[in-house]
């Protein structure tokens, strides 16, 4: 039995999951990363301690989403980089187009105040696709009473939507 303190982070599976919905979707999935010693990227390109990385397929070669780094060669500027960025570091993924993704906690480090800034106001743009800490389960009718099929929901009567045979 593996105890939870020891299980592998959801980070590399969400990332790679939101990559994969962005691709299937025709979007360009854009990766937030709060740069430190640890993450390979050009650094002229690095602002306020962050750097927004498109991953897209079209715009990457050798991508390599793995658990511990997402490692691939772009360019910038027209000049090939080698870029390796640790998961870790990921504080975000998200769609180019719609700003749908997902934004992660910021890594805890010696500079903590000044990540959590950064992160703060690069987060304000992203629309989550899914929110971990809250599940709420489907609204209920507040009375017993058998609903008739023939009539379709009252908006707001907190019924849930039901599918319409067409023949």
């Amino acid at each position: 039995m593996i105890n939870i303190s020891q299980s592998s982070s959801t980070r590399p599976y969400l990332v790679r999951a939101l990559h994969e919905w962005c691709t299937d979707n025709g979007l360009t999935p854009y990766l937030a990363v709060l740069v430190d010693d640890s993450v390979q990227v050009p650094r002229e390109y690095v602002n306020n301690g962050e750097i927004v990385l498109n991953i897209s397929f079209d715009a990457t070669s050798n991508l390599q989403l793995g658990n511990e780094f997402v490692v691939f060669k772009a360019r910038f500027g027209g000049v090939a980089r080698e870029i390796s960025v640790p998961v870790a570091r990921v504080i975000a993924i998200y769609a180019r187009e719609n700003g749908q993704g997902m934004a992660f906690p910021a890594p805890t480090g010696a500079n903590s105040e000044t990540e959590e800034a950064v992160s703060k106001t690069l987060l304000s743009g992203i629309k989550p696709v899914v929110t971990l800490s809250t599940v709420t389960p489907h609204p209920t009718q507040d009375n017993d009473e058998p609903t008739d099929p023939s009539k379709p929901p009252q908006p707001g009567a907190g019924s849930r939507p039901q599918l319409k045979r067409i023949k």
